[in-house]
């Protein structure tokens, strides 16, 4: 079972640089995307809609901005389309596919890089959603959360460390938020599952050939129950094209 999350910065942008062409390519059973930055009625284009798919766009209010959407092989048998919290659901900011035996869905965390106003919501996102993962383990059921979490848990997860300290998305109290993911409510980063001590980044600033010089962060995760722990057999970040500011991570699971 292939699963692969990508925050695209624009799907349309991505379209345009190659994304669907290299997607058809991939054979992926569901494919989790974030920062659409694109209303439903933009995207009526048969590529938006890959063959073979159920897709699911969930739009922000604001035009041009956020958005998530999942591709599926299976028809989910229920779609969620909001947390429940209206200043982040009129973001556009998750989408789930629940099935009997699974639930995978596509997050796009708030960012804090834009100022004291965005750190504020990001601040108010994360203690929100908390109580929802915690909710969401006590369902005993499989779960595959991908997205972008715009948190850097460990030193490992970024070039510069050491200068980002006192940054969004490098914050103590962020990265203790993602310790209480891991730690305290148990789930499990499946990228580590088969790489923990690997420097492998999925964002890169368009700064500096961040990009070209490999100096990025690893932002985006598939969080999972640990029920499927046992079923990560591979991790891998392509960087064989640049469609965007990230780069797609594909994590293969035994079916």
């Amino acid at each position: 079972m292939r699963v692969i999350s990508f925050n695209a910065n624009g799907i349309r942008s991505a379209s345009r640089k190659g994304f669907f062409d290299w997607l058809a390519t991939q054979d992926a059973d569901f494919v989790c995307i974030q920062e659409t930055k694109a209303q439903v009625d933009q995207l009526t284009d048969p590529e938006f809609n890959p063959p073979g798919y159920t897709c699911q766009y969930v739009s922000a209010e604001r035009k041009g901005y956020s958005g998530v959407a999942i591709y599926a092989k299976r028809p989910p048998t229920r779609i969620v389309t909001e947390l429940g919290l209206p200043e982040f659901d009129q973001e556009g900011r998750y989408c789930a596919f629940e099935y009997p035996d699974l639930v995978v869905a596509s997050l796009y965390l708030p960012s804090g890089s834009a100022g004291d106003h965005r750190q504020e919501s990001k601040e108010r996102f994360l203690a929100a959603f908390l109580p929802i993962m915690a909710e969401y383990r006590q369902h005993n059921q499989p779960f595959i959360l991908c997205g972008d979490w715009n948190i850097a848990h460990r030193e490992l997860d970024l070039k510069n460390w050491r200068s980002n300290q006192k940054n969004s998305g490098f914050l103590p109290h962020e990265r203790a938020w993602l310790d209480q993911v891991f730690d305290e409510l148990g789930y499990v980063d499946a990228h580590r599952v088969v790489a923990p001590d690997e420097a492998v980044y999925t964002w890169w600033s368009n700064r500096a050939n961040a990009w070209e010089n490999n100096v990025g962060w690893r932002i985006d995760y598939q969080i999972i129950t640990p029920d499927l722990a046992g079923r990560v057999q591979s991790a891998q970040v392509y960087r064989g094209q640049k469609f965007s500011d990230h780069a797609p991570l594909i994590i293969d699971y035994q079916d």
